[in-house]
């Protein structure tokens, strides 16, 4: 996975997709989820994540605290102890980590807590959920993280819903 053409191509289509995914708002909520649903599977079946991992090195998931009690009783720590090595509040008053790429993420594109991993994790990209009409906002968003959110909108794009 080249991420720089990745990182052009997104940009490029940025205002476009913008656009594009708010208008998806005054759609038919159950037609634009079968589209994506659809989508989600054809793309994954093209696209494997761990040739990319762009979003383990670039965002970060939120924790919530049985996320933290998990991943801490994954690693042998006490949560506070996973917090304060791992964590910081972000303006939204949510735990982030502090830093990227993610401290989990290994060289191989493997994560080492997968099986404890953050629910924001768990779900990403968030594409085969129900309402998607609801999170357009953040479709639009992994548009510019994941070439593979990128590739459903422009697939999206030729659909007529």
């Amino acid at each position: 996975m080249d991420l720089q053409q990745f990182d052009a191509r997104a940009k490029k289509l940025s205002a476009e997709n913008k656009k594009f995914l708010t208008s998806l708002k005054k759609k038919d909520s159950r037609k634009l989820d079968e589209a994506f649903h659809q989508l989600h599977e054809a793309v994954f079946e093209e696209i494997d994540c761990l040739t990319c991992a762009n979003c383990c090195k670039t965002t970060s998931p939120i924790f919530y605290e049985t996320d933290i009690e998990r991943a801490a009783k994954f690693l042998r720590v006490k949560p506070g102890d996973f917090v304060a090595k791992y964590l910081r509040i972000d303006e939204d008053k949510d735990y982030v980590l502090k830093s990227s790429p993610c401290p989990f993420l290994g060289h191989d594109n493997y994560c080492s807590i997968y099986e404890s991993r953050p629910k924001a994790c768990r779900e990403y990209p968030h594409t085969d959920r129900k309402k998607m009409v609801q999170v357009m906002d953040l479709a639009y968003k992994n548009t510019s993280v994941c070439p593979a959110v990128l590739e459903m909108v422009e697939r999206l794009k030729k659909i007529n819903l």
